[in-house]
């Protein structure tokens, strides 16, 4: 998506880090479904699990592409994220996803999405809340839709997830996620999916072996200069995540908490 502040071009020109997970989406209705197919570099490092925060990802633009549709031509900014599994995600075959309005206000939209396997195997669901980007000058430029072709060839992972964004574990407890021209979102800022990848790195950097059965995102402010440094405390399963923006006075943009399954 392209958005313009006083006729600036935004950051949609650019091929982005989310292309090469191959989410695909048709509405229904007033709801959206997606999809895509689970490919090795998907998985956390060690298991045969689909990364949480990649659900995370998809639940985000789900139910932001629903934000926006409602707001346009407004661009939303996500407040929280949420995202719960019944039981660890699959490692390869085609996970679905379906979105739906919760609530339509002037102030906060929020949506939910459910996750199922491609046999219709529940395997959890998400939320999400937006308000509208206080710049009321940041716009998106043209008018959405979701069924419109994609590109001749769709893109795909090579490499996996976490080197193709840019982010690393940097010491036991903290990962760090680079700021780059394909890391943006609508309001050139890092994407709020991408965050919650820095924060599943940094928790699962204490947990080897595990994948998160759980994340709750909450967006105190947008990580405007970068990196983002996520930091984690996990105990007997628990943990909390703090993000900060490095390069803009270490503020604390991102609190989050989480729950792992066992190895």
């Amino acid at each position: 998506m392209t958005t313009t502040v006083n006729g600036e071009p935004g950051a949609g020109e650019r091929r982005h880090v989310l292309q090469d997970l191959g989410w695909a989406m048709t509405r229904s209705g007033d709801a959206l479904r997606g999809s895509a197919t689970v490919v090795p570099e998907m998985l956390v490092p060690g298991t045969g699990h689909l990364r949480l925060s990649i659900l995370a990802i998809w639940a985000d633009v789900m139910a932001g592409t629903l934000a926006a549709s409602t707001i346009h031509p407004r661009v939303p900014v996500t407040l929280e994220l949420d995202v719960h599994l019944y039981v660890p995600p699959p490692g390869a075959g085609v996970v679905r996803g379906q979105a739906r309005i919760v609530k339509s206000g002037r102030s906060v939209f929020v949506a939910s999405v459910d996750f199922t396997t491609e046999d219709s195997e529940a395997i959890g669901f998400a939320a999400a809340s937006f308000m509208p980007a206080p710049d009321v000058r940041l716009t998106f430029e043209t008018p959405l839709s979701v069924d419109q072709p994609g590109p001749p060839v769709r893109t795909r992972l090579t490499v996996p997830f976490a080197e193709r964004a840019g982010c690393r574990r940097t010491a036991p407890g903290e990962a760090v996620l680079a700021r780059s021209d394909e890391s943006l979102n609508a309001s050139n800022t890092l994407n709020g999916g991408l965050i919650a990848l820095a924060a599943e790195e940094a928790a699962l950097s204490l947990a080897p072996g595990a994948t998160l059965a759980s994340l709750d995102l909450r967006y105190l402010q947008p990580v405007r200069v970068g990196p983002a440094v996520a930091q984690a405390d996990v105990r007997d399963g628990l943990g909390r995540v703090e993000v900060h923006d490095a390069g803009n006075e270490d503020r604390l943009c991102v609190v989050a908490t989480c729950r792992t399954f066992g190895p």
